[in-house]
């Protein structure tokens, strides 16, 4: 049952209840023509058919909690071309047909986002959380390095007002969103190397090189 649709679920529940309502309305008849075994009857069939539909519609929401914990939403793909010791030619591809070529320097990738997270009852409705991407930037393995060497960072946000700023400022006017916060991740680049990053429900993002990558990333191949 695990795997049945969550909204077959809970469409069995909702026919449940009608038949259960059924029963109810049958079992007033018969009291009312004075008919008491077979009201106690239809009585007996309602609650059994209110109680099925009770369990079919709390497995149906709770199925549809935990897909949509469990679902990904890709944010972007991030493909780099490797143009000399600790700097990249790096492309970002966007879901929606746009990309972006940027310099990179360093020996990783870091994609930051801005997600927002509902409040459990409209998380478990299905609506999954919003995100906007936030920057790139390169990082380096080592931490000396990093404090001395020249950094890299681009600014992914788009014009407009910042719901991060605006649930800060006035959290009245956004009772639903639980809370605002940011999330990142990053990968080491290799040549020719392709990742995936996607957003998970819980707000959490994740990077994934395609097949050809992660093998090159186990050989160590920079």
């Amino acid at each position: 049952m695990l795997y049945w649709p969550a909204m077959l679920l809970l469409l069995v529940a909702g026919v449940l209840l009608l038949v259960a309502l059924a029963h109810g309305v049958a079992c007033r008849r018969r009291l009312r023509d004075r008919r008491r075994m077979s009201a106690t009857w239809r009585a007996l069939l309602m609650l059994v058919f209110l109680a099925l539909a009770a369990v079919a519609g709390a497995g149906g929401m709770a199925l549809r909690g935990y897909r949509v914990l469990g679902a990904e939403t890709p944010v972007a793909t991030v493909i780099a071309h490797r143009e000399g010791p600790q700097y990249w030619n790096i492309r970002l591809e966007l879901p929606g047909g746009g990309t972006r070529d940027v310099p990179l320097n360093g020996d990783d990738f870091r994609l930051e986002a801005v997600v927002v997270k509902w409040k459990l009852p409209a998380e478990l409705a299905g609506i999954p959380p919003l995100y906007r991407l936030d920057r790139l930037s390169g990082r380096y393995d080592d931490a000396g390095q990093a404090s001395e060497a020249r950094s890299t960072i681009y600014d992914l946000r788009a014009p407009g007002p910042d719901l991060f700023n605006l649930r800060r400022r006035y959290p009245q006017w956004l009772p639903m969103v639980d809370t605002v916060f940011g999330s990142g991740v990053y990968l080491p680049l290799v040549d020719g190397g392709r990742y995936r990053v996607s957003l998970m429900a819980t707000g959490a993002l994740v990077a994934r090189p395609d097949p050809a990558t992660a093998r090159r990333l186990r050989g160590g191949a920079g």
